[in-house]
């Protein structure tokens, strides 16, 4: 993995073998970045997506392995606890062009990665919602 700063903005390029979520991660807690929306495209080999059951109030995941294309990657990096809290979903598509996605929660790059962290001005903290379940933004 190399990165690099552009004001407001990182540039990240992730290397085969690279696991995309703990990248992230590790240059959120290493640039102490409060908020900030993530993007990308690349390649990966192996992903764990799923959704969440409102019903069950917990999350679903189904893994994937094999040549596949990040169609989208999109998410917030912000804060829970003072901890950087990722939230991300991507769109992959297989050898037919049959595309999966859903909230991310590992991916490893297989070629490479190719994203982009803008940040903005503000910082918010997540909090868990009795109500959903859900770890929400709190303004």
């Amino acid at each position: 993995m190399e990165y690099k700063r552009f004001g407001a903005d990182i540039a990240v390029r992730l290397d085969k073998g690279d696991e995309l979520v703990e990248k992230l991660k590790e240059i959120a807690v290493k640039e102490d970045i409060p908020f900030a929306s993530v993007s990308g495209i690349g390649a990966v080999g192996s992903t764990v997506t799923g959704y969440f059951d409102t019903a069950e109030r917990r999350f679903k995941s189904s893994e994937l392995t094999g040549d596949l294309e990040i169609v989208s990657l999109c998410g917030i990096i912000n804060k829970m606890n003072g901890e950087a809290y990722l939230h991300l979903h991507m769109s992959i598509a297989d050898e037919s062009g049959k595309v999966y996605g859903g909230h991310l929660s590992k991916a490893v790059i297989s070629g490479t990665g190719e994203i982009v962290l803008h940040s903005i001005d503000a910082e918010t903290e997540r909090c868990y919602d009795e109500e959903t379940g859900l770890n929400i933004i709190k303004f």
